[in-house]
């Protein structure tokens, strides 16, 4: 029995997890700005919890990879995770990257878990890795040793971009002055896909409204904006770049899975994108990576699922 909890910049989810039934209990959604600090979320769940508080804590955290102290990135939280094991009486307590949890989750994720966008090879072993836009754009890849699996942070976010179209190219001549150096989160996440339709509006001479990444999206998916749809087709096509360059880098090829928000709402549409051709066609490399099969995450907390499963 060990408390998971996947801690995000937004909300923090707490659950029970019972490895003898597979099943998670007492799963609670709590608002982080409402609480001055994480041990007051975990100190009201066990108090609010029907059984026996469990000796065992795994955490997925929206934070970089640290030993003991944990500062989060998109709030002001910071804490030791071995005085919040003493505090609560936890005798083992992990705490994960939150993809680096995602990268725990991919061999337990059911099958309503998870939709298949392209088939590969069936069968294919190797590591499996996990790319996910979003705010940002993280990843981690997910391997084995004797047996036990061990998912390693990454960040393909802060790796460098490069031009594979003409369009992309006159893109490229337009921001990379503004910006210094086009690194893959610049374009390929949620703020990312704004600054497309805006850039691409400047290329076209076109006034670009100002629109959240949200309305992109939707307004591309039902064809309504040509500009929009434009910027969603140049995403995809990006993304399917930096995938491909992530399992080179790391050798994963036996399963590319797509995490966040973004993806699991554009699955039928990145279907007429030249996303999976700009994911294979990297040279010698294209057969390998032709066979890679590729899986959209739709579970809301894959989170929790890695701090599971980690082992501790």
């Amino acid at each position: 029995m060990r408390l998971v909890a996947d801690v995000g910049g937004t909300n923090t989810r707490i659950a029970l997890y019972d490895p003898a039934l597979d099943e998670y209990r007492s799963l609670r959604t709590y608002i982080n700005r409402e609480f001055a600090q994480l041990a007051d979320i975990i100190g009201q769940w066990l108090t609010s919890l029907p059984e026996a508080a469990p000796e065992v804590c795994c955490m997925a955290i929206a934070a970089p990879p640290s030993t003991d102290r944990v500062v989060m990135s998109n709030m002001n939280w910071s804490f030791s995770c071995r005085e919040l094991a003493n505090h609560f009486g936890f005798k083992k307590l992990r705490r994960l990257n939150d993809f680096e949890a995602n990268g725990y989750a991919l061999p337990h994720l059911a099958e309503h878990e998870r939709l298949q966008m392209y088939p590969g090879q069936a069968g294919q072993a190797g590591r499996l890795a996990t790319v996910g836009p979003g705010t940002g754009l993280g990843g981690a890849f997910l391997t084995w040793f004797d047996g036990v699996p061990h998912s390693f942070a990454c960040e393909p976010g802060h790796t460098g971009l490069s031009p594979g179209t003409a369009l992309e190219l006159d893109l490229f001549r337009l921001l990379l002055p503004r910006y210094g150096n086009l690194y893959a989160e610049l374009l390929v996440s949620g703020p990312g896909l704004a600054r497309l339709q805006q850039a691409l509006g400047e290329l076209r001479g076109e006034a670009a409204q100002q629109l959240d990444p949200a309305e992109i999206s939707r307004r591309a998916l039902t064809g309504e904006d040509e500009l929009c749809v434009l910027a969603l087709e140049t995403f995809c096509a990006l993304l399917g770049s930096v995938c491909g360059d992530f399992l080179l880098a790391n050798g994963s090829y036996g399963g590319l899975y797509l995490a966040g928000g973004i993806v699991p709402n554009i699955i039928p549409f990145m279907a007429s994108t030249p996303f999976l051709q700009r994911m294979i066609e990297k040279g010698a490399m294209r057969d390998t990576l032709a066979g890679v099969p590729v899986y959209a995450i739709t579970t809301s907390q894959p989170g929790l699922v890695g701090a599971a499963h980690a082992p501790l």
